[in-house]
């Protein structure tokens, strides 16, 4: 519905609406892994690659028992449009292996990773298609794949993937990237609504990666975090959580359940309709719907999470005068320092925290400006606009490269 909507805004033609809507290739691999007690189990991994008219592919791995092919093909797609929004020269796709990661040992998540990283070999590399990690991968993750995919290669292939340990090609701020760009976004639409951020308060549903990281970054532009979620339970202080002790503990316990130092609110996805000023969903896909989004208080909702939003509660929050900063926007911020661990790899360079956050902050500022320029041009939503901009860009790089022979 999304790409419907942006593709008939711009006009498109039937045969590049087809070619935008439908992956280049999609591949599932069936491989068996050695487990610790001598068993064999048979696993099932997925790449999807969408498009690559600017580009390499470009998208993460993760690892979900709840990974299948309509997924990972949604998420590919998604990766050429937010690519296209931030205007790196890649394109998308996605990855994924079917398997709970907390079941498995650290020997067993190696043998995964190394024979579906081998399964893959042929149509991954440094200048064809890029991962990284996603939900449930991690650097460690991506170390196993570059060392795997060199082993292939006869030689060191550092940049095939992103998101590695510093001390083998990885990039300082890409730990934190995706969460600091949401906060930079979210910084540019605090402007916009004439607000002061030491006035706001926000919650977040979701504390990765990106949500916990977002919550810290905004707790350093001044904005009071009263609210945190996470798979377990839901946390809430109208006085301000403690970022700090609330990192202490995780770390410690991995989730939010147990904590003491604020009050749990039941059922936790209520969280979102609490009253705050920005509300940042950063968990999972489909959190507000047609059901609940008329409830919700916040005067900003940045998506950190892909997909939060339905389309009927995209309409819901338009016309309640909710400023909206979708996903394929306002979560990019890893997709970009991605691109610029890359382009370290590809120059063999190490950059500064400082540059690589200047450069983060330009691109997703620059985009922002964009995309809020043709929204209010158009008289659309910045969703529409993102994706009538991201969409603008691939087709037109498809129509000009040719269709081949």
């Amino acid at each position: 519905m999304q790409f419907d909507t942006a593709a008939e805004k711009l006009g498109l033609e039937d045969y590049l609406c087809d070619i935008l809507k439908t992956p280049n290739r999609t591949v599932t691999v069936n491989f068996p892994v050695k487990m610790d007690d001598g068993t064999i189990k048979v696993f099932t991994g997925y790449r999807v690659q969408h498009n690559n008219a600017r580009g390499p592919y470009k998208g993460g791995i993760r690892f979900s028992p709840h990974v299948d092919l309509d997924e990972v093909n949604a998420l590919a797609s998604w990766m050429t449009w937010k690519t296209a929004v931030v205007d790196i020269p890649f394109g998308g796709a996605k990855g994924g292996v079917a398997c709970d990661p907390f079941e498995l040992s650290e020997g067993e998540l190696e043998s995964l990773t190394r024979r579906f990283a081998y399964e893959i070999s042929d149509i991954i590399g440094p200048h064809v298609d890029i991962p990284a990690p996603d939900i449930n991968t991690n650097a460690q993750v991506m170390a196993w794949i570059v060392d795997t995919y060199s082993m292939g290669q006869r030689q060191d292939v550092f940049a095939v993937v992103t998101g590695k340990p510093l001390f083998l090609g990885g990039s300082e701020g890409r730990t934190e990237a995706t969460g600091r760009g949401v906060v930079i976004t979210a910084m540019e639409a605090v402007n916009d609504l004439g607000l002061q951020p030491e006035d706001l308060t926000a919650i977040l549903q979701g504390y990765g990666n990106v949500g916990s990281n977002a919550a810290r970054i905004l707790d350093e532009e001044g904005v009071k975090v009263i609210g945190v979620s996470d798979i377990s339970t839901a946390l809430y202080d109208p006085e301000g959580l403690d970022l700090k002790d609330l990192e202490d503990y995780v770390s410690e316990h991995r989730l939010l359940e147990g904590y003491e130092r604020a009050e749990h609110i039941s059922p936790k996805e209520k969280l979102l309709e609490m009253e705050a000023d920005i509300l940042v969903p950063a968990a999972i896909e489909n959190q507000i719907t047609a059901e609940n989004a008329d409830s919700i208080k916040a005067k900003l909702v940045v998506e950190g999470a892909n997909g939060p939003t339905t389309p009927e509660a995209d309409r819901i929050l338009y016309e309640k005068g909710v400023l909206v900063v979708p996903d394929i926007l306002a979560n990019a911020g890893g997709v970009t320092v991605s691109y610029f661990e890359w382009i370290q790899n590809i120059q063999r360079e190490q950059w500064p925290y400082e540059l690589v956050v200047s450069k983060l902050t330009d691109k997703m500022v620059s985009a922002y400006r964009t995309v809020r320029n043709l929204a209010d041009e158009e008289g659309v939503d910045m969703r529409t606009a993102a994706y009538m901009i991201a969409i603008g860009k691939v087709a037109e790089a498809i129509t000009t490269r040719g269709i081949f022979p």
